[in-house]
């Protein structure tokens, strides 16, 4: 009963107590040059995708069409290219100083095998402590939609929409 108690004491106590001095002394990694801590990466990527899974549309209401992919591939380039590149670019500078880094969604490591609905989801809301931002509030829901379908599209873009993403941005 003793070593219960004892065990307890400390799990209750002390572990508390020791992660509150490792914070409060400043030794957690908060730059991102900093490594992970242990089972940072596992317990954000569950917590990530179980939400997801929960909350992500299983049909989009905006359909592939090429307007709508040109629509998402214009959204693409304004909002999205300067953290996740183009299609061959070389990591950005932004992107370079970013933990965990942006994955490159038009060159290799893209999103073209999720469901749209949980590219919309990330797009919506954004991923807390990662710098990827939620646009619900800055884009309307079918501009949400029309660059969701533009990535999940992404390895079978229309000529057209790939010419579109050649051409230099006029403002």
């Amino acid at each position: 009963m003793r070593a219960f108690l004892v065990g307890l004491v400390i799990g209750i106590i002390v572990v508390p107590a020791a992660v509150f001095l490792y914070i409060w002394l400043g030794y957690a990694p908060v730059s991102t040059k900093s490594p992970p801590l242990p089972f940072e990466r596992k317990l954000a990527g569950i917590a990530l995708h179980k939400r997801i899974e929960k909350e992500a549309p299983k049909e989009s209401p905006v359909q592939p069409t090429e307007p709508n992919l040109l629509a998402g591939a214009k959204i693409y380039v304004q909002d999205c290219a300067v953290c996740h590149g183009m299609m061959t670019d070389q990591e950005s500078a932004i992107a370079k100083g970013m933990f965990p880094e942006p994955p490159p969604l038009l060159n290799g490591g893209g999103v073209t095998d999720d469901p749209v609905g949980q590219t919309y989801w990330t797009v919506a809301n954004g991923i807390r402590l990662t710098g990827m931002p939620g646009f619900s509030g800055s884009l309307t829901e079918e501009q949400v939609w029309q660059v969701s379908q533009f990535l999940a599209n992404a390895e079978k873009l229309p000529q057209s929409v790939k010419d579109a993403l050649s051409q230099p941005e006029s403002h």
